[in-house]
């Protein structure tokens, strides 16, 4: 964010105040179809991101979990398991559209006791300090307008010892790579969320979004200063998606 007060909205550049609502407006258009896009994006494996953060999480009975950017409810639905009767799930989204579409999700698949709901922004998270042993923001961090609050607003509801999960796409690791990454996300996603999701826009400004998150040394360094600690991350699919933990001391 720039001391004039204007952020990035993809490449473009807005006043801060405008950034939320335009990535409402970009997820209030994609609610509907934003599973079947996801498979088709990923071929799938984002599945397989989702599985290594659950198994990096380190979710056990009866502990309390908040799932921020929640989405569809792909991770909530698996911490309720894990979790069980005894334990609390929040699925979180800023979006009431994405909020719904996961809640209805999460009901057809008779996931409802130890799972509740709530709309709330990441920078200002409505919950009191010390209240949950793990928290997990999978592909939605690089649409919050300020990380580094929301960094800080992540670690101050989690209890000492708790840890964060960043799930983000990121920057790969090889010259190669990138280079049909960037062919593929700025030629053939508009395409493809145009004729799936008669939507070309919104994708077209989820391809910039990425290209415009920090590194993942960058995003460490982020975590660090927020006051985590043991810091690390993990690159998948050739550094295309990375996951970083932390834990409040």
């Amino acid at each position: 964010m720039t001391d004039n007060k204007t952020t990035h909205f993809g490449y473009k550049t807005v006043p801060v105040q405008e950034k939320a609502a335009r990535v409402a407006d970009v997820f209030h258009s994609v609610a509907a179809k934003y599973d079947l896009m996801n498979d088709l994006m990923s071929g799938g494996i984002h599945r397989l991101w989702k599985r290594f953060t659950i198994e990096m999480s380190g979710v056990r009975p009866g502990q309390r979990i908040l799932d921020i950017a929640g989405g569809t409810g792909d991770l909530a639905a698996r911490f309720a398991r894990l979790v069980g009767p005894d334990g609390e799930v929040v699925l979180a989204d800023i979006n009431d559209s994405m909020l719904k579409v996961g809640r209805d999700k999460l009901m057809d698949h008779g996931v409802a006791s130890n799972v509740r709901y709530a709309q709330a922004d990441a920078q200002y998270l409505p919950f009191g300090d010390n209240t949950f042993d793990c928290i997990t923001i999978a592909f939605g961090l690089r649409n919050v307008t300020d990380k580094d609050l929301a960094l800080r607003s992540m670690l101050r509801v989690l209890k000492p010892g708790g840890r964060l999960l960043v799930l983000e796409f990121s920057k790969p690791t090889s010259n190669l790579l990138g280079k049909a990454y960037d062919f593929y996300s700025f030629n053939l996603l508009p395409r493809m969320g145009k004729l799936v999701a008669n939507d070309a826009e919104s994708y077209q400004y989820l391809a910039e979004s990425i290209r415009m998150h920090p590194d993942q040394p960058t995003l460490k360094g982020m975590m660090q200063e927020a006051g985590f600690t043991n810091c690390e991350y993990h690159n998948m699919t050739g550094g295309i998606v990375a996951l970083h933990r932390g834990f409040k001391p």
